[in-house]
């Protein structure tokens, strides 16, 4: 063989063997990095929270649900700032479920049973606010999961009426979408609610054990999962959540996992089980992503926020260069 049938040679075995480790990179889940939160009503600690967002600087958003209130942190969980007290004046809540923020930075937080959606800035300064107790437009019976889109629409998963409601950022009307079933775009009690970088929405159908995939006005496009514990199977599953590269996350909240997926429904890998301890769950049902591409889980039942992150670890092939050099 020619020293240039050498190098082509070894040239397609390097870009097969790159090609082999990036997948199997990509198929392993995050590893725990920390966490923060305890059971109490101080700076920090939380009552049974549900809803996490981020903004573009990478802050964390949660909605500490029993205590009535929103906290925002840093990225590495030191707190910041909080926001609401029990009640149903502007800036107040009865159980806050939902939250997720705009390109401005604002937060949209769904206040669940007050049935409506309250809108801050980023630091707790009330905006505006709609939505009441109904089944019409713009009406609500227990808003939970909430999301944005690039041009700051907003998506609300509308419990007890079935549906998702699309607004504009400032609370106007646009659409909605589901009924309750079993069908292709039905719901049986849609909790959570995501949107990719593409404009498809994801709807998490909890009693049905599924995520239902649409376009941005509610077209049906796919939907995957079934009860069950296996690879892709669900058991009331609650939050969901987007990266940049569009794969979801879904919080499989009875089986105290989180299970990631491409776009169209595929698994690809899971992490968790039952516990207290880092990287275990007690009903996990929010989750986020940052730019990063940090996951962030509220750990419902033990109160706390845990932090997730691709695996950095040197491996033996971690560049062209050193690829390359193994070779020659």
């Amino acid at each position: 063989m020619t020293s240039r049938l050498r190098r082509h040679a070894i040239t397609l075995t390097l870009l097969i063997l790159a090609s082999i480790l990036a997948a199997t990179a990509g198929a392993q889940p995050p590893v725990y990095l920390t966490q923060w939160g305890t059971p109490g009503s101080g700076n920090g600690q939380f009552s049974q929270p549900h809803g996490v967002a981020t903004d573009a600087a990478g802050n964390v958003y949660i909605a500490d649900t029993f205590n009535h209130r929103v906290q925002k942190f840093t990225g590495a969980g030191t707190y910041l700032t909080q926001w609401g007290s029990n009640g149903a004046g502007d800036g107040q809540f009865d159980l806050p479920f939902g939250v997720a923020t705009d390109a401005a930075g604002n937060v949209h937080v769904s206040d669940r049973f007050n049935h409506r959606i309250q809108k801050f800035s980023g630091s707790g300064t009330y905006m505006t606010q709609w939505g009441s107790n109904g089944s019409g437009d713009a009406q609500f019976n227990e808003p939970i999961g909430v999301a944005t889109d690039a041009v700051g629409n907003l998506y609300v998963a509308d419990l007890s009426n079935h549906r998702v409601q699309k607004f504009s950022g400032t609370g106007t009307y646009v659409t909605q979408w589901g009924s309750l079933g079993t069908g292709d775009g039905q719901f049986d009690l849609p909790t959570g609610v995501a949107r990719d970088a593409a404009g498809n929405v994801y709807v998490v159908d909890l009693p049905n054990h599924r995520i239902e995939k649409f376009t941005s006005t509610g077209t049906y496009l796919t939907q995957w999962g079934s009860f069950g514990t296996g690879d892709g199977q669900l058991n009331n599953p609650f939050g969901v959540a987007c990266d940049a590269a569009g794969n979801v996350y879904v919080a499989d909240s009875f089986n105290n996992r989180i299970q990631k997926f491409t776009g169209t429904g595929t698994y690809i890998t899971q992490w968790g089980s039952s516990g207290s301890g880092d990287g275990e769950f007690n009903y996990p049902t929010g989750v986020a992503t940052d730019a990063a591409g940090n996951v962030y889980v509220a750990d419902t039942n033990n109160s706390r926020i845990q932090k997730f992150g691709p695996d950095l670890t040197p491996t033996r092939f971690t560049s062209w260069g050193r690829l390359k050099s193994l070779y020659r």
